[in-house]
């Protein structure tokens, strides 16, 4: 039972697998991981490129299945029901236990059979230590959440700085009751100022 993480080719997302590739390489039987690999988390139902995608690989003579490790079986559901497909719920991947009793259910051997998912640590070392083929697309939904991770890491000194300003005046509202009296602005403008300037000149320098 070889232990290793590496697929045997990674793609940008499912649309980029044409279905003549399982069948240049003799597969039957497709299991597929649903959250980010065929639907970002948050999408409720399938679209109609996911869809079209999987009439075309159904075409193609090739029976498809999601593995999945969902704990709560509602949402693996409706996405099968709607498409019309089976599932094998409570897969615990990486053990090759669920991806056995998928491929006993459509009577597949492992050499007839492939494993779409986007994680290494469950689909793609499951896929090897089940001896199918191991085939990984980059997470759906995960270039958003990079590059919103990417804006916030670039202006987290900027948005602690507004809280630490926020701070401060309340500080100074306590502290120094005289300079944020309603008719002395000049008060809070300088603080406010001042503590601006002090966190601007850190972040930049």
């Amino acid at each position: 039972m070889p232990v290793s993480m590496t697929p045997y080719r990674v793609f940008p997302d499912y649309r980029h697998i044409d279905p003549a590739f399982f069948t240049r390489h003799g597969i039957r039987l497709l299991l597929c991981d649903l959250d980010y690999t065929l639907a970002p988390k948050s999408q409720p139902e399938p679209d109609d490129a996911l869809r079209r995608w999987l009439a075309e690989v159904q075409a193609a003579g090739v029976t498809v299945m999601i593995l999945s490790n969902n704990r709560s079986p509602a949402r693996v559901e409706r996405f099968c029901r709607d498409l019309g497909i089976t599932y094998e719920g409570h897969a615990g991947k990486p053990s090759p236990r669920g991806f056995r009793r998928a491929m006993a259910r459509c009577g597949a051997a492992p050499e007839e059979t492939a494993m779409l998912g986007d994680k290494l640590l469950t689909d793609m070392l499951g896929a090897n230590r089940a001896g199918v083929l191991p085939l990984m697309v980059e997470p759906l939904g995960g270039l958003l959440a990079l590059a919103v991770a990417g804006w916030v890491s670039a202006a987290l000194p900027w948005l602690m700085s507004a809280a630490a300003g926020c701070m401060v005046c309340v500080t100074a509202q306590e502290m120094i009751p005289q300079a944020v009296e309603p008719d002395e602005s000049a008060g809070v403008i300088s603080i406010v100022l001042g503590f601006a300037l002090m966190m601007a000149l850190d972040v930049a320098l």
